[in-house]
């Protein structure tokens, strides 16, 4: 089944809880980077949405929901897909330059990225 694409507030609470296992809304509240001035119902909304979108999965323990995911968090990486064919019409390319020219990259990853396309290269 194909999972929704998440916008970026749902997708970084849901990192948090990949990265804790199982959370509470409090536990998810409390691991929030400082600057990240989120409110527990706030918190608790994204939880719900996500697991209305069947990201997570929740159960009760005593009076706490607790979170835990419900989609190994790789998947969510191929939402890109859905990224690039909405925003670079499906190529590749451009996506990837998009990203190296923006925010870009170490002459270390330039160095693994030319492998990779050695790699490519050489089985074609």
């Amino acid at each position: 089944k194909k999972l929704p694409p998440l916008p970026k507030s749902e997708l970084e609470i849901a990192r948090l809880v990949w990265g804790l296992g199982d959370a509470t809304v409090r536990q998810v509240v409390e691991a929030l980077p400082a600057e990240r001035e989120l409110d527990f119902w706030t918190v608790q909304t994204y939880l719900r949405r996500l697991k209305d979108k069947e990201y997570l999965e929740v159960r009760k323990d005593r009076r706490n929901n607790v979170y835990s995911t419900a989609v190994d968090p790789d998947r969510v990486i191929g939402a890109i897909d859905d990224t690039i064919e909405r925003l670079f019409d499906g190529r590749t390319f451009p996506a990837f330059q998009h990203l190296i020219e923006e925010r870009g990259i170490t002459d270390d990853e330039i160095d693994q990225l030319q492998s990779v396309l050695d790699d490519l290269k050489a089985k074609r």
